[in-house]
């Protein structure tokens, strides 16, 4: 079985994709880790590297497939596996499509909260933001962004709920109880 995972920034995404890593007993591909990990081969920063992403579409398309082949495999073995990324859902039909959304202003808190702590703000590999508002701004610049190379790349907007097949809200709830509702849907739909 695979479960993709996708939502707005701030929503839980990871903390929800970890908890489905142990309570399923999964493994995770995380296609922004595999972003990450990419920029600091090339000596950038996040930022600098999704721009030229942008100009070069053969960053994602390289990391997408990836994800995608090590995501089969993986589940060609019997195992599960939760794949955390905003338009895996696409390359990966047969999964479970999950979006887990927040209310932009309590993302950006969330965010913002994370930042203060050094070693998240150095995971992140992006440049520290100022405030909650700053936090805002940028991820409604990243977001437009994506939404637009997605288009541009794949003819695919990750932010049209109709793509998944559950939708979570997360803005007042735990990654726990997310998870929770999670593991409940996917319980459901093997009953059927």
């Amino acid at each position: 079985m695979i479960i993709t995972i996708s939502g707005n920034p701030g929503s839980g995404k990871s903390s929800i994709a970890k908890i489905l890593v142990e309570k399923l007993k999964a493994e995770r591909i995380y296609a922004g880790g595999m972003k990450r990990e990419m920029a600091k081969e090339k000596g950038l920063k996040l930022e600098e590297f999704l721009r030229l992403a942008e100009k070069d579409p053969t960053f994602d398309k390289e990391i997408d497939s990836q994800v995608r082949d090590k995501a089969r495999t993986l589940d060609k073995s019997g195992k599960k596996v939760v794949v955390e990324g905003r338009v895996h859902f696409h390359f990966l039909p047969e999964s479970v499509k999950i979006y887990v959304k927040v209310d932009e202003k309590e993302g950006a808190r969330r965010i913002w909260k994370d930042l203060q702590s050094k070693e998240a703000s150095q995971q992140r590999n992006q440049d520290a933001a100022n405030s909650v508002e700053e936090v805002l701004k940028k991820n409604r610049a990243r977001e437009k962004e994506d939404v637009k190379q997605f288009l541009d790349i794949y003819g695919v907007n990750y932010l049209d709920l109709k793509n998944y097949d559950l939708v979570i809200d997360s803005t007042k709830i735990t990654p726990e109880q997310a998870a929770e509702k999670i593991i409940t849907f996917i319980k459901k739909q093997k009953e059927v």
